[in-house]
């Protein structure tokens, strides 16, 4: 957590076999805006645990973790969500059924229902091998070999099989079944009337462009591409995105006070 309480608090939720970390190189860019970003694990996942029961890794069990913490966390001012890839899922979950009445909401490499193309191949993998593999087995065979071929830089390799090692087995496996039959609840949060951005890399490789820009002319939302990313725009390219960040919290936050001071005057 960063940032000092001069504007609205941001809460960022990471994708399936990501973590906190994916936000690093974006919080200071953040926190500079003149607030507190949280950007967390979810439940089973790096060094948060979780229980060896499938049920708790639902999108809708997830989605309630996140509306608690919201709840906590912003103590009741308004607050900013911003869900990655699987996180997308998730945070969706919560804006839509939560009790939280969030300031705004971010999809960022999120789709409108389960992920589909080269990703969702991956995710099959996953939910198939770790129940009889294990984790170890599936970073020496699929996540080590990528990293390398990309040249990852030996530390960050090193931290990648640390932090794919600490999840729950469980947890990793149930959720990549959720990020592949997630249903569309697109109409349903068209229902909630808040604030809402998509925001994908050129390039993803998750959810197709054209799938995502039609889920934000769905929602009537901002839509923002972030020129040579592919699938974490913060990781990829962190200034962009942060900056993208900044200026639609702003705004968001620019049009709740001026709607509060019509409605008083």
């Amino acid at each position: 957590m960063s940032g000092v309480v001069e504007r609205w608090p941001a809460l960022l939720v990471p994708g399936l076999t990501g973590s906190k970390e994916d936000f690093i190189a974006v919080l200071q860019t953040l926190a500079q805006s003149g607030r507190r970003v949280l950007a967390i694990d979810l439940r089973g996942q790096y060094e948060t645990s979780g229980p060896d029961d499938p049920d708790a890794y639902t999108c809708a069990a997830l989605g309630a973790d996140v509306d608690l913490l919201a709840q906590t966390v912003a103590d009741g001012e308004p607050m900013h969500l911003v869900g990655h890839s699987f996180g997308g899922l998730v945070t969706r979950e919560a804006a839509i059924d939560g009790r939280t009445k969030f300031a705004s909401f971010t999809m960022m490499s999120s789709g409108p229902a389960g992920i589909v193309g080269r990703r969702a191949r991956h995710g099959k993998e996953i939910m198939k091998e770790i129940p009889v593999l294990g984790l170890e087995h599936v970073w020496a065979t699929r996540f080590e070999p990528e990293a390398l071929a990309n040249g990852v830089p030996d530390d960050i390799v090193a931290f990648l099989r640390k932090r794919l090692l600490a999840n729950s087995p469980t947890g990793l496996s149930c959720m990549a079944e959720q990020v592949l039959t997630a249903p569309d609840r697109t109409d349903e949060l068209c229902q909630i009337e808040v604030p809402t951005l998509v925001l994908y890399g050129e390039h993803d490789d998750g959810w197709p462009a054209e799938l995502q820009s039609e889920m934000a002319a769905r929602l009537g939302a901002e839509c923002m591409v972030v020129p040579g990313a592919v699938h974490s725009p913060a990781v990829e390219a962190p200034e962009t995105t942060a900056a993208a960040l900044v200026r639609f919290w702003n705004e968001a936050e620019r049009m709740h006070l001026d709607k509060r001071s019509n409605t008083m005057s």
